[in-house]
């Protein structure tokens, strides 16, 4: 199989790097769409009888809207407001999903006593692990991302000044892992992203080491179009929790994604659990294709590099092993002179 076969050439970190590489890259691209689609998320539905408000006292229309009314009042770096805390974000999640996903697959595959392709319910558990274990350890710089982004233009804050602001909050230090519930049970998200890539991949390019870029972009447009249509309440409810909270609610936080979930079919109906679900596939499908066909293009470069390097240690040895030879030789022929 291709992927087993990748995994048995390139070590778990070189899979992090690629995973993580490709991801800064494609997030850096379309980063207003992930602007704009956390905006229309935490934005609660106007109402004939209400005076519409949002974290940023604006409400947005629709994604186009939202672009238009970020640039006029914030500048086209409204576009890009914690941008920096975002993509270290995006590095330091994918690293180490792709890092913890190669490690419990190749223990799982070392452990298959039948030899053969994991089953489509094995790789999303496989996935899901590895979500858990990287939410664990990166959920803070997602906390603070998504502070900095909802922001209101008069007060907006940096990386480290936000996150004392979360800190400083009635939730301590344990603000910095809001929605951690949330966020473990969206794990399913790259669970079914991956597992569906990988299901996917074995049907359609079945036995192939590498992809085509447009065949990596295909697949992983593919895949991710399915987890975002499933997770969506679920993204909306997690970005609701870590953001402030509505006017309405006059400063109180939410305590749970299922308190999220409650006021927002209260105050807009059921549909409004999948708001901003247009820029998220948008953004999702660009994202993970450019992410997967960058990650193929790093992970073929790392087989490249892997065998080359092998290949120079290989030389070395040889060389060192005949000099050795040729020193001993003298040393050989002496004691062989002598013992005659």
């Amino acid at each position: 199989m291709a992927v087993q076969s990748k995994e048995a050439v390139i070590p778990p970190w070189g899979l992090a790097v690629a995973g993580a590489t490709g991801a800064v890259l494609a997030n850096a691209l379309v980063y207003p769409l992930d602007i704009v689609k956390t905006r229309l998320q935490v934005q609660v539905k106007r109402k004939p009888t209400d005076i519409p408000s949002t974290t940023n006292d604006r409400h947005y229309a629709s994604t186009s809207d939202a672009i238009s009314q970020i640039i006029k009042d914030e500048g086209l770096s409204g576009l890009y407001s914690g941008m920096a805390g975002s993509l270290l974000g995006v590095a330091s999640t994918n690293f180490a999903y792709f890092y913890w996903y190669s490690v419990v697959r190749t223990l799982y595959l070392s452990y298959q006593k039948i030899p053969g392709s994991p089953s489509t319910a094995i790789e999303l558990s496989l996935g899901a692990v590895a979500g858990a274990v990287a939410q664990l350890f990166t959920i803070p710089i997602a906390v603070v991302t998504t502070r900095q982004q909802t922001q209101p233009k008069n007060d907006k804050k940096g990386l480290i000044d936000t996150g004392r602001e979360v800190v400083n909050s009635e939730d301590g230090w344990t603000g910095l892992w809001r929605g951690m519930k949330a966020s473990l049970v969206l794990v399913v998200n790259p669970a079914i992203t991956y597992g569906a890539y990988q299901r996917l991949r074995e049907v359609l390019f079945p036995g192939k080491m590498s992809l085509k870029p447009q065949e990596a972009f295909l697949l992983g447009a593919m895949s991710k179009a399915l987890a975002t249509i499933v997770t969506q309440p679920l993204i909306v409810a997690k970005v609701g929790l870590q953001s402030r909270p509505p006017p309405a609610r006059q400063g109180k936080p939410f305590k749970s994604f299922v308190e999220v979930m409650r006021y927002i079919i209260d105050s807009e109906g059921a549909l409004g659990l999948f708001k901003g679900i247009g820029p998220q596939i948008l953004k999702g499908l660009i994202v993970q294709g450019l992410l997967m066909m960058t990650k193929e293009r790093m992970e073929l470069l790392f087989v490249l590099l892997f065998a080359y390097a092998r290949r120079i240690r290989k030389e070395k040895l040889q060389q060192l092993a005949d000099l050795a030879a040729k020193k001993a030789k003298p040393l050989a022929d002496s004691v062989a002179e002598k013992a005659k």
